[in-house]
């Protein structure tokens, strides 16, 4: 599996299929890549902000990817004429040799995106298994339940803010690390603006000091094979 961080939580993911999440492109000042050049089976998107629904729709048309959401941003993103499935917390769905399960997500989800303005639901996380097992926590605060997750979901790579403001910081993040149990994580949605001014290398000293998991800390359009 090859993993590709494109800038803030936007992350290529090519495993039995090739799987795009929260792909804000446009207007992301980090951006290692433009939507049109983005390809992909499936597209992931965690919650309703603009800076996760980001390129969604444009990517899915050109792709004809199908988009996996919450529900009722589903319902909202639907209007686009792209093929959405929408779906809960718990829930699983398969595509190709791809499954996706939504996991829970502290956090809000309004959808702010010009166009697509509305209640999307609640804000998730996802395990996306294709060859190995990805979970990418969306924008989150951190939360007991995250163990359970790492039961249920052998992690090979954990995908987790550390910006602080909006979400995790660096000590939540390394908690969070504690609780999941994967055997990688990467850390997200820093930098990108001055609130969320994080230093990776906190993160991955904090980690790797209480915890057997290796920390990546990519570039944005670096990529690693798992």
């Amino acid at each position: 599996m090859k993993i590709t961080w494109l800038g803030h939580s936007a992350f290529l993911i090519e495993g039995r299929n090739r799987i795009a999440i929260d792909p804000f492109l446009t207007g992301n000042p980090l951006a290692a890549t433009t939507p049109d050049k983005v390809q992909c089976d499936l597209i992931c998107v965690t919650h309703g902000h603009s800076d996760h629904v980001g390129d969604a729709v444009s990517i899915a048309k050109k792709n004809k990817a199908k988009i996996l959401t919450m529900v009722e941003l589903a319902g909202i993103l639907e209007k686009s004429g792209c093929d959405v499935t929408g779906f809960n917390i718990g829930g699983s769905v398969k595509i190709g040799e791809t499954t996706v399960t939504m996991t829970s997500a502290t956090h809000s989800s309004g959808a702010d995106e010009q166009g697509f303005e509305g209640a999307a639901g609640t804000p998730a996380g996802f395990v996306i298994e294709s060859g190995n097992t990805v979970y990418h926590a969306g924008d989150t605060g951190l939360f007991g339940d995250m163990s359970l997750i790492g039961e249920l979901y052998p992690i090979d790579v954990a995908l987790l803010p550390i910006g602080g403001f909006y979400t995790m910081d660096v000590v939540q993040a390394a908690k969070a690390v504690e609780l999941l149990r994967p055997k990688m994580a990467i850390p997200m949605h820093f930098n990108t603006w001055p609130p969320i001014k994080a230093d990776p290398a906190a993160f991955k000293s904090l980690v790797e000091k209480k915890t057997k998991t290796l920390v990546k800390i990519l570039k944005p359009g670096e990529s690693l094979t798992v």
